[in-house]
């Protein structure tokens, strides 16, 4: 079969590649051979006028007028731009096909890509022999699709050749494939030069030793993809089952390569569910892209849209996001699909189904995408343990020191790694993972003295990391039984009548502090103490003595959330993270703890424990950190993970002292803080009463009792081992600071008996009570906005400081502070910018 540039320079070199036709259609494979490139001006020689001996010379308007005959056999292509000066038709549908002759028409696909005005009417018109064959694709199109059926849409998408690459390592030339063979995944994965099809045997030299054809070359420049007519549509894209509620196109799709059966009202009707396909194999936590109309879900994508970091990668795909959007589907939904193993360009490009020299250009481009991709922490992140750098050489030239062996720093230096850059660790104290300290000593169930449950598990990195861990994540029920002192259980009514009140007076906090400035600010307590008393005085509503009590709980609660009293904490802020798509799904306990995690992403890290950093040296143009025994080292970057509290005491000098605005941010934010006891018990005395529940509440006898074990959780959801753990948090931890372990555990022990007064409650076998404030390295649990502080300071905390000194942690990440998630996500942004300098 002739393509575009198939010629030679005069008329009997064009019966001559007509001739070629045929020797080159018994090739098993249909390789071109090579042609002369479409972009070059090809110079048609004129016919010898020298006459024979004997003859006399014609005349010169004679020879004019065989000139013009002769023209009439070729005709341009009338795209403006085109390159193709003698353009080849690849349909060869109709008897009459032009090939590389003259026609009426030329229809323009590409440059190299061309098909004449008889094949058009071949199956345009309703008396040709094609013309059911495209109603019949057309038919389909329609059914599934929202782009135009057009002609032109057809032949792109059902009789252009496919082109694929060899895959052996000293090849790697692309060939053009036989009309009649159907590319596959598993074939573009295997394909060789010169492979056999159907027991047809290929004679000749070394298949590979042929030259590519010359149109490939140009495919990669930036005018090829301008004169592109059709943007490119996959056919059984990996991201096909996850968007089944789009129309195929709008997402870089083919709609007859899908296989959905969806008419357009059946779609309508998907759009307004918005509920994300179940798709077998797949870890339900994996939601990678929105449904149509759904939206607050973090890290989530528009399958359908460019997001804007995106555009501002590939401005060149901003009028046109088709082959973009159709890449960056296929990646994430591969990665999700398998992210266990590192996704690469040899992974992804067999899925890469397309006909037409737009093949070519799309796993060229799919190379970009996926460095893009890697480099932002969309994919190839995690736990993986890489053998071969996941960056290009040019990103390897720096040496990265990062302050602070938790969750961010372990991040960041895991990326930064993984990236191909030199990165060493310096942690203080003498274990690594920061305020994720997991405690193994009550008859061997995992406790976490900090972090343990997981909030939001679609999406959320964690969940991606167990399950590229195989660690099982324990759902946590939403059933919680709240208990009086003095054994008896709440009425669940009274429970949710409460929570009501509890919420609205919020819901009357949030609509007070829409038109208020951060200098008329205000304590949170002292507002939400505000709004109940005017709710009681404008409606007389008379609440019952338990009825305070199960406020207070709530109160309690908030507390905890927050991680300090509320006369601390901003009522204009103190959910200013909600305003952001938060992770939703299941709130769940890793039963492992998060040390499981964090343990993986050190392996093969160089971290230097005892080694607490005293200064960082910033004048220059190399950094120099120092620690305290005086041992320096020197980096070109930076990364500080400390926790807010060390910031804000200033325990590293910086030099020159960091800038005004940042000290201002890091001092705006609060120190939070929660403590926790956990007891092991000779047997689970707890189980007939709360009946299976992960977690019971107790309602606090007195408002001066608010936030002394207001939450108890049961820490072997299995009922194997016997512990509960509890907290300790707001009004309530000044009670406890200058207590022994031994007597914070009686108090609970005192309450685990009012709870449980029908029953026998034996005497711990083990406890221990955690001290977060007296942890030198950390000092705290977690961030929250003191009153008059605003959002912003996370933002600003996160800012770099002259591209040398880098900030993360989880008082850096405005989306999702006070959360391991927040931190992990926060050294995945900093290895990005990082890599990206």
């Amino acid at each position: 079969m002739l393509t575009d540039a198939d010629y030679t320079v005069n008329a009997s070199g064009a019966r001559r590649a007509k001739k070629r036709t045929a020797m080159e259609s018994s090739s098993g494979d249909g390789q071109s051979s090579l042609r002369s490139s479409g972009r070059q001006v090809n110079v048609r020689m004129k016919r010898c006028n020298n006459p024979p001996p004997g003859q006399t010379k014609r005349k010169a308007t004679d020879t004019e007028e065989e000139e013009d005959q002769s023209e009439k056999k070729y005709r341009k292509c009338e795209k403006a731009g085109c390159s193709a000066t003698y353009p080849v038709c690849f349909a060869s549908a109709s008897e009459r096909c032009a090939k590389n002759g003259y026609t009426s028409r030329w229809y323009h696909l590409s440059c190299g890509e061309h098909f004449c005005n008889e094949c058009f009417d071949h199956y345009y018109r309703s008396h040709k022999d094609g013309y059911e064959t495209y109603a019949s694709w057309k038919r389909v199109w329609t059914g599934n699709g929202k782009s135009e059926p057009s002609l032109k849409a057809f032949m792109a998408d059902q009789q252009l050749p496919y082109w694929v690459q060899c895959t052996k390592p000293d090849c790697g030339k692309w060939r053009q494939l036989t009309k009649e063979i159907q590319l596959t995944a598993s074939l573009a994965a295997t394909y060789r030069c010169g492979m056999k099809f159907n027991n047809v045997k290929t004679e000749g030299p070394d298949q590979c030793s042929l030259p590519e054809d010359l149109r490939v070359a140009e495919v990669i420049d930036s005018w090829w993809h301008s004169m592109l007519i059709l943007p490119p549509l996959f056919k059984d894209s990996p991201a096909n089952p996850f968007l089944t509620a789009y129309y195929p196109d709008c997402v870089g799709m083919s709609p007859s390569g899908s296989t959905s059966n969806h008419s357009h009202a059946e779609l309508r009707a998907e759009h307004c569910r918005a509920v994300p396909p179940q798709i077998p194999g797949l870890c339900p936590y994996f939601q990678p892209f929105y449904q149509p109309n759904e939206c607050g879900k973090a890290l989530c994508v528009r399958p359908d849209m460019m997001e804007l970091d995106e555009l501002y990668e590939f401005p060149e795909f901003s009028r046109d996001p088709t082959m973009y959007l159709a890449l960056r589907n296929l990646i994430l939904a591969s990665w999700h699909r398998g992210c266990k193993e590192v996704l690469t360009p040899q992974n992804c490009a067999p899925h890469i189904i397309v006909r037409g020299l737009v093949r070519v250009r799309c796993v060229q481009e799919m190379d970009r995408v996926l460095l893009f991709m890697t480099r932002k922490g969309l994919i190839n992140t995690g736990v993986l343990s890489v053998k071969q750098p996941l960056l290009p050489e040019r990103y390897h030239n720096k040496n990265v020191i990062v302050i602070g062996a938790g969750a961010s720093g372990l991040a960041a230096a895991r990326q930064l790694q993984n990236f191909g850059m030199q990165v060493v660790m310096l942690e203080a104290s003498e274990r690594i993972g920061g305020r994720v300290w997991d405690d193994t000593s009550l008859g061997g169930v995992t406790v976490g003295r900090g972090a343990q449950i997981v909030n939001g598990c679609v999406n959320n990195p964690i969940a991606l990391m167990s399950e590229q861990l195989s660690i099982n994540m324990h759902k946590l029920g939403e059933r919680c039984d709240l208990f009086q002192e003095g054994g008896s259980a709440t009425d669940p009514a009274i429970d949710k009548r409460m929570d009501f009140h509890f919420n609205a007076i919020l819901d009357v906090v949030s609509e007070w502090r829409k038109d208020k400035s951060q200098n008329q600010d205000t304590p949170l307590g002292e507002k939400i103490q505000e709004v109940y008393k005017t709710f009681l005085q404008e409606s007389g509503v008379q609440f019952s003595q338990l009825e305070e009590k199960v406020l207070q709980f709530h109160l309690s609660n908030l507390e905890y959330a927050c991680g300090s009293t509320l006369d601390q904490v901003s009522a204009r802020s103190w959910d200013h993270n909600e305003f952001f798509a938060q992770f939703s799904g299941d709130h769940t306990l890793l039963t492992e703890g998060y040390s499981s995690v964090l343990n993986k992403l050190a392996e093969g890290l160089d971290i230097r424990i005892k080694s607490p950093v005293q200064a960082i040296d910033y004048s220059g143009d190399i950094v120099k950190v120092t620690s305290s025994n005086g041992t320096q080292w020197t980096a070109q970057k930076v990364l500080v993970t400390v926790p807010l509290t060390l910031l804000q005491k200033n325990i590293i000098k910086f030099n020159p002292p960091l800038p005004e605005r940042k000290l201002k941010a890091i001092h705006s934010l609060g120190a939070g803080l929660i403590e926790k006891v956990a007891l092991q018990f000779p047997f689970r005395f707890w189980d007939g009463k709360i009946q299976g529940a992960d977690y019971f509440g107790h309602i606090p006898p007195s408002p001066d009792k608010r936030g002394m074990f207001g939450v108890f959780y049961d820490m072997d959801p299995q009922g194997k081992g016997s512990v509960l753990m509890s907290v300790i948090t707001g009004e309530a931890l000044p009670s406890i600071r200058d207590m022994e372990d031994k007597d914070v555990a009686d108090q609970c022990m005192k309450v685990l008996r009012e709870l449980f007064k029908e029953q026998e409650v034996p005497e711990p076998v083990n406890y221990f009570v955690t001290r977060w404030s007296r942890d030198m390295w950390s000092q705290m649990s977690y961030s929250f906005v003191k009153t008059g502080g605003s959002g912003e300071a996370y933002d600003i905390i996160a800012e770099d400081v002259q591209g040398k000194v880098f900030f993360a942690g989880e008082a850096t990440n405005r989306h999702f502070p006070q959360t391991v998630t927040g931190a992990y996500l926060s050294g995945v942004r900093e290895a990005s910018k990082i890599a990206a300098l």
